[in-house]
């Protein structure tokens, strides 16, 4: 472990870097399945899916009996707890949504913004190393407060054919059962183009691995939008002497458990804490089973003390971290300082697991200093505004002076022409 000790600004930039993402390598296989998918349809969905999944399916469509039989596999602790997140969740997303707006903005000048649901969606739920139907939830439950018409679903299959029951149980409960069993970038490119059982969509959500996100990237070339730009997860904690170092230490390792070129950065005030942190991360990294990909995600890590939390403060929202978590004598005053996050865990007890399942706020996050122009996902991610302006007689006469100069200004006469020949027209018929 090495420990930075008040980094200058200058050298903030390199210390800000994540793992690089260098997916030339990959570029021509995921261009392929986009061509064969886009060509050859469920034939070439198939062939894929046996060839990477180890699935042999005579149909991508999750049956109805199979939604029945997930129900009756999972235990009723688990889906106790699935369904308190769900409705965590569509509290959360239901009173966070913004709402048509309408203004007089002049006497006779009445402009409204409308929100409209995209049509048809396509959610993206990872299903491999460790299948993550909490995903379905941070994804479904929105898309079904926006009024989406289609939320079509896609997953990999696990080598018998069968999708995860709690993938499936979770998007019976959201409202959804069009689960296709796909995975990777052969999903995405049926979502993108549609296949004799596949819905092209006109949005993609969801995270992935390099094959999907390249494939997300790619489908937006196709004229089909994705819901952010996406790089490995990350964890920025800011943490003093107050801070309780096991509950440090195992944010930092929930963090580094998602994948080998995860991130945990660690800031503090105090070079003692993050000594201590240390030694419980040490403590803790036998009992996990996943400490392989722990140990070398740690490689990624940061840890670095500032002489005060304010400049702790000013480091962050240089990196701009996918997740931040405050845990400080003076959380809330720090947090009142976050310029540039995704989404913020205030105090000693709100971890970010919390917000990963439960809590109410959706884990799908911009990553890769993302967060300094994105946000998270929310029901405004599944609709578009459409802007409406309604002009009275009273209401054109007061604004065609503005719109007649400015357009001339511009040196775009038609502009102003059609505003001319509306007033010529009232003037005629006094």
């Amino acid at each position: 472990m090495r420990i930075y000790e008040n980094p200058p600004e200058e050298q903030w930039p390199r210390l800000c870097q994540r793992p690089q993402q260098d997916t030339s390598s990959i570029e021509p296989a995921v261009e392929d399945i986009m061509n064969k998918v886009r060509c050859e349809g469920d034939k070439a969905l198939l062939r894929y899916t046996r060839q990477l999944d180890g699935a042999q399916l005579s149909s991508l469509m999750t049956a109805e009996k199979e939604f029945a039989s997930a129900a009756a596999t999972l235990s009723d602790a688990l889906k106790t707890a699935i369904g308190q997140a769900r409705e965590n969740i569509e509290n959360f997303h239901r009173a966070a949504m913004n709402n048509d707006v309408e203004v007089e903005v002049l006497p006779g000048v009445v402009c409204r913004q409308k929100k409209t649901p995209i049509g048809k969606v396509g959610l993206y739920i990872p299903g491999g190393s460790a299948p993550l139907f909490s995903t379905v939830l941070m994804l479904a439950v929105p898309a079904r407060l926006a009024g989406c018409e289609q939320i079509i679903i896609c997953t990999p299959p696990r080598k018998d054919g069968t999708v995860h029951p709690a993938i499936l149980y979770a998007a019976q409960l959201c409202g959804t059962k069009t689960v296709f069993k796909l995975g990777g970038a052969q999903a995405i490119a049926a979502l993108t183009f549609g296949t004799e059982s596949v819905p092209a969509v006109d949005k993609l959500f969801g995270p992935g691995n390099a094959y999907v996100t390249l494939a997300k990237q790619m489908a937006a070339r196709y004229g089909v939008a994705i819901d952010m730009p996406a790089g490995p997860s990350e964890v920025l904690v800011i943490a003093d002497d107050s801070a309780n170092p096991r509950f440090t230490a195992a944010d930092l390792l929930a963090q580094a458990e998602h994948g080998l070129d995860s991130q945990a950065v660690l800031l503090s005030n105090s070079k003692s804490l993050i000594e201590r942190v240390w030694i419980e991360i040490q403590s803790l990294v036998g009992e996990l089973p996943r400490r392989a990909i722990i140990e070398k995600s740690l490689q990624n890590s940061r840890f670095i003390v500032f002489d005060d939390l304010q400049r702790a403060m000013e480091f962050s929202n240089a990196y701009a971290p996918e997740h931040l978590i405050l845990q400080t004598d003076n959380a809330l005053f720090l947090a009142d300082k976050v310029r540039n996050a995704a989404s913020v865990f205030v105090g000693a007890y709100s971890p970010e697991a919390a917000g990963d399942y439960a809590s109410g706020p959706n884990h799908t996050l911009p990553t890769y200093g993302f967060a300094r122009n994105h946000s998270g996902l929310s029901v405004d991610s599944f609709r578009k505004t459409i802007f409406f302006q309604q002009l009275s007689r009273t209401g054109l006469q007061a604004l065609a002076p503005a719109v007649q100069t400015m357009a001339e200004a511009e040196q775009l006469q038609a502009h102003a022409l059609s505003v001319t020949v509306r007033m010529e027209t009232m003037e005629g018929e006094l």
